[in-house]
């Protein structure tokens, strides 16, 4: 005897769909950003800060106001979205309790209802704000080293410390923000498995032309040095020498 087809099986089939597709595109992303990252808007992103970068630790510690504020920024954002992700955490998961005592919400969703299927939604739904609240901390952490980096004062820092921070903290930033495009996902299941499986395919439509970056790499000149202690070493030389050195404001003075 055959199986008798019945609208519970959806969730079996759709969903498990709409998953893997969502999982083959970042996979297939995260291959262009390791192999040709100049074709994606995240290596685009990452060259220019790494130029970014390499600019702000050749002026002094005092005149890196703008870079800390460029952090700052990133520091509040990922402070937000972290507290928003840990705010949807309970929210959803009360939410998702009492709609489900709900016989009138019950009887109109196309797919399974029952007890198990509503454990894995509500854990699938709250492990993905679980990911990205831990992702979104890690960036903040990133963001703040990168920081304490910057304003170091009277120290010649390596480029590659402070690029590190800052690539790490904005690749948490991304993997944040792709569990909250999973969350979405999941938060659809709650309705059926239909509008799971139609958001799966218009999420990857979407991230696919967002991703992808037609634009060439700028070129960037290669920084004169790893900080602003050559500044200093210039004008001892001016000094000993008894020769002008252009001051930081652009005025020639005169060393002894």
């Amino acid at each position: 005897m055959g199986v008798t087809w019945k609208e519970e099986h959806l969730d079996f089939v759709l969903v498990p769909c709409g998953l893997l597709i969502m999982l083959a595109y970042h996979l297939f992303h995260l291959h262009r950003c390791v192999n040709l990252p100049q074709t994606t808007v995240s290596g685009y992103e990452n060259h220019n800060r790494r130029a970014w970068v390499a600019r702000i630790l050749q002026v002094e510690a005092k005149e890196r106001g703008p870079a800390l504020t460029a952090i700052g920024s990133n520091l509040s954002a990922a402070s937000s979205l972290a507290s928003i992700s840990l705010a949807l955490c309970s929210l959803i998961g009360a939410w998702i309790g009492s709609s489900y005592n709900n016989d009138y919400i019950t009887s109109r969703i196309y797919g399974n209802t029952s007890a198990t299927i509503i454990y894995l939604k509500y854990i699938g739904l709250l492990s993905c704000f679980m990911i990205a609240f831990a992702c979104f901390v890690q960036a903040q952490r990133c963001f703040v080293h990168a920081n304490f980096l910057i304003s170091m004062p009277n120290c010649e820092m390596p480029v590659a410390y402070v690029e590190g921070a800052v690539i790490s903290g904005s690749n948490f930033w991304v993997v944040g923000l792709r569990s909250l495009y999973f969350a979405i996902n999941l938060l659809l299941w709650i309705f059926g498995p239909i509008p799971m499986f139609v958001c799966s395919v218009i999420t990857v439509v979407m991230l696919y032309f967002l991703d992808k970056n037609a634009a060439p790499l700028p070129e960037y000149n290669q920084p004169v040095s790893y900080g602003y202690s050559s500044k200093k070493a210039d004008r001892a030389t001016a000094a000993a020498t008894g020769t002008p050195q252009n001051s930081p404001n652009g005025t020639l003075n005169a060393q002894r």
